[in-house]
């Protein structure tokens, strides 16, 4: 006898079935599985696999009374402790480096302000993302380029009151700076009087002669020698193009299905500075600009974004160690860094010396400190903590501590 074939009709009501244990997001993503393969499948297979992930996901729940917070410390903290403390290079890239590894973990745990290697990937869109040139042409926009990046020495003549500026030809070719932009540059910042500007060939250090302009600025009269040097080191800082903040940056490429594709790799943050200047910078897909500083995220994107961001660095630093921790336990780490609507660390700066229990506070750092501001302020301790219990020595509320017995004597 020939058996019914099974349809993907007959699939979606079984997966029906199933819709009061299982949560949506499961069963869609069991659908989209079995749809491809539904030509091999029978309705006892099905069973066989529902049956399997229900098991599975209910393994998986977390029963009431569990102790979340220890068991995410302890998930994450054991693994840490086998981490290789180094820094990881982009191969090819001179200088281009992030830090990965224990010192990031560290790093984002303690909300650091800035990251130590701050860093910025920007995708292109469906237009530009496979032309290499376009993924140059926004490369060069976006670098931010200072009279120093273009300048080959730069002089102070203390008796004649004048700064001379050696700018460099092959250094402006590159970075595609124009006479003008210095000359334009240096007259809007009200550095000094552009006197002269005089081209001629210098002997390098290795022998080769290459063409300098040498620009003579005018200094206001009457400059003492200190504010002479600072004056020197403005010429040197005023912006001729650019983003400010992104020093470097790199065209990657990536090929995936026969296809190769462009993105940018920037040494530097500055998340805003893109978004102000999506209208100058097209080609560049404002969905898909990141930055690995979390508080720079909140500022401009907001609590859940940073939130996001968090997850994703702990979670990325920790699979590329080759380590496996289950995603909850991070989730729950960045839930208490950013429940208060800002971006808090892990210590005595933030979560844990922010807990509204004073024992628990005393108990994890400078506890003198604690116990005796609230003594002063007169606080009271409701003892509702895991902590501040073991602290008494009473019953910790967890598992079975967190049920109350009560007996009526008498009566109904």
């Amino acid at each position: 006898m020939k058996t019914k074939k099974f349809t993907l009709e007959d699939l979606k009501k079984e997966l029906e079935k199933c819709s009061s244990e299982l949560p949506k997001s499961i069963i869609q993503e069991l659908e989209e599985k079995l749809s491809k393969i539904i030509d091999r499948l029978t309705k006892s297979d099905v069973e066989k696999v529902v049956s399997e992930v229900i098991r599975q996901y209910k393994e998986a729940l977390v029963e009431p009374g569990e102790a979340v917070g220890t068991v995410a410390a302890q998930s994450i903290g054991e693994p840490g402790t086998q981490m290789t403390l180094r820094t990881f290079h982009f191969a090819g890239v001179r200088e281009l480096n992030v830090t990965l590894g224990l010192p990031r973990l560290i790093e984002v745990l303690d909300a650091k302000r800035t990251p130590s290697t701050p860093l910025m990937r920007i995708e292109l869109d469906e237009k530009a993302k496979y032309d290499k040139a376009k993924a140059e042409e926004l490369a060069r926009k976006i670098q931010h380029v200072t009279v120093e990046n273009v300048a080959s020495s730069i002089d102070i003549d203390f008796g004649q009151q004048m700064i001379y500026l050696r700018l460099d030809e092959e250094l402006m070719k590159d970075k595609r700076v124009t006479l003008d932009m210095v000359i334009n540059a240096l007259s809007k910042h009200k550095i000094g009087t552009v006197e002269s500007v005089t081209e001629r060939e210098e002997e390098m250090p290795d022998g080769k002669r290459r063409k300098v302009i040498e620009v003579a600025v005018a200094v206001p009269e009457g400059l003492e020698a200190s504010k002479m040097i600072k004056l020197r080191q403005k010429v040197l800082n005023v912006k001729l193009k650019g983003i400010k903040g992104l020093k470097r940056v790199v065209v990657k490429e990536v090929s995936r299905e026969g296809k190769t594709y462009y993105y940018l790799e920037v040494e530097g943050s500055n998340l805003q500075g893109i978004f102000n200047n999506l209208d100058e910078l097209e080609g560049i897909d404002p969905t898909k600009v990141m930055t690995n500083n979390i508080h720079e995220i909140a500022e401009v994107l907001g609590i859940e974004a940073a939130r996001t961001a968090i997850i994703n660095e702990v979670m990325g630093v920790l699979r590329e160690q080759g380590l496996d921790v289950d995603v909850r336990h991070v989730m729950l780490v960045a839930d208490l860094m950013t429940l208060t609507g800002r971006v808090r660390q892990i210590g005595r700066h933030g979560i844990s010396g922010e807990k509204a229990s004073v024992l628990a506070r005393a108990a994890f750092e400078v506890t003198t400190k604690h116990l005796l501001e609230a003594g002063v302020k007169g606080e009271e301790d409701p003892l509702t903590g895991v902590i501040e219990n073991v602290v008494v020595g009473q019953l910790i509320p967890i598992g079975s501590g967190m049920v109350e017995l009560r007996v009526r004597h008498g009566g109904e």
